[in-house]
């Protein structure tokens, strides 16, 4: 049992956080660079596994595994949700300086989503043992709906939240700094900010119905599920812009995530018909099974996470698909003048863009049917290469598109 001062310490470092996230590096509106977001990812990493290492030498035996697995779990949905993020920002042109911001409302919103969620399957299962049978049956129709192929309208961030906010809500196309709210020709409207975030709101409610129930089927600790769960939020901001272009090429992630829920599933299920009291399955008594421990649950969910993060990056499609996607990606971005105006981070865009492009050109023919709309693709890149050598006349030290 967990004593109330150890659960107001932890719920107060939380949110300190969280604050000191908002006050030191999101307040000011700014793109954070490749070091900065990987010494504070570095730094939310390491406090995770801190806590957990704390959790194995003052918790009773058995919490600090449960607490690692139920975090690794966690964090690799997380990476999950970081391309949905992707998608919503990029359909919306958030500009670069106001990401943060948005990540960070993504984050809050996601905790405090989850955190209910935890209290009420907690409630759930000391009440009621067939809600395992329930939880084990959703993971499972999670995972093969993982399995399913990917649809290209499905993360739209169109959605029918934001077309009902526009029918009902005056909107503006355009962003007034961070602001959700301005005022055009003296009446208020709404920002596409606010739309971001309802978006980013509302997948992460959908997110939460898949996390809880996998980190259930790990622990039933209440302590350990909220904490895991937490510290696999810290740091998402800054992994999204470490990660920034890689995101792509983890092209076997929602098959590894698929295998791992569908372990959890099992596991849930195992347990249920091992405590099982639910009067049409072997009279109500308990089922003689093998139940899967929870040593044995971390093990296979850190094997299954390398084989998919070692197969990913050497797989000759997930390298086609991340030069296609970014070349796209970073065309996109030089080209919108709204989406960075710091010359030094428009400089950095390009030299990435010329990296992508190039890989674009090492193409195998039997990749180049993964380029839609090649024709379009190949127009931006050129329009990129006419715009920065323009901008950058006479200097010979510019990047320059290796067309």
């Amino acid at each position: 049992m967990v004593s109330t001062a150890v659960w107001i310490g932890t719920i107060v470092f939380i949110a300190g956080l969280l604050l000191f996230d908002f006050f030191f590096h999101v307040r000011k509106a700014h793109t954070p660079t490749l070091k900065e977001a990987a010494i504070w990812s570095s730094i939310y990493v390491g406090i995770a596994l801190l806590f957990g290492v704390g959790i194995v030498v003052f918790a009773p035996a058995g919490w600090g595994g449960e607490y690692f697995a139920g975090y690794i779990t966690e964090k690799a949905l997380s990476v999950d949700n970081l391309f949905v993020f992707l998608v919503i920002m990029s359909s919306f042109k958030v500009p670069a300086k106001d990401q943060q911001k948005v990540l960070l409302f993504g984050i809050v919103f996601a905790l405090i989503a989850r955190t209910a969620l935890i209290f009420v399957g907690a409630a759930l299962i000391n009440q009621f043992a067939w809600v395992f049978y329930i939880f084990g049956l959703f993971l499972l129709l999670t995972a093969g709906h993982m399995l399913k192929p990917d649809d290209e309208g499905e993360n739209d961030a169109n959605n029918i939240v934001i077309r009902v906010a526009k029918k009902f809500i005056r909107t503006t196309d355009h962003y007034d700094e961070d602001k959700l709210f301005t005022r055009v020709n003296g009446k208020r409207a709404m920002t596409p900010m606010l739309l971001v975030m309802v978006a980013i709101g509302g997948t992460d409610i959908l997110f939460a119905f898949d996390s809880i129930p996998a980190i259930f089927g790990l622990t039933t600790k209440t302590f350990i599920v909220f904490t895991a769960t937490a510290f696999s939020l810290m740091g998402l901001r800054q992994l999204y812009f470490l990660l920034d272009g890689l995101l792509d090429r983890l092209i076997y992630l929602k098959y590894g995530l698929a295998a791992i829920l569908g372990l959890i599933g099992v596991k849930l299920i195992l347990h249920a018909l091992h405590e099982n009291n639910v009067w049409f399955i072997n009279d109500g008594e308990p089922v003689k099974v093998m139940e899967i421990t929870t040593q044995l649950s971390l093990t296979l969910i850190l094997g299954i996470l390398l084989v998919t993060i070692v197969a990913s990056l050497v797989s000759p499609k997930g390298k086609a698909i991340t030069a296609i996607r970014n070349a796209q990606r970073y065309a996109d971005r030089y080209l919108d003048l709204d989406y960075e105006s710091d010359p030094r981070f428009r400089e950095i865009t390009y030299a990435k863009l010329v990296r992508a492009s190039a890989m674009l050109r090492l193409l195998k023919e039997d990749h180049r049917h993964l380029i839609r709309q090649e024709p379009e693709l190949l127009e931006k890149l050129e329009r990129a290469k006419v715009i920065h050598d323009e901008e950058f006349a006479g200097d010979p030290g510019a990047q320059r598109y290796p067309g």
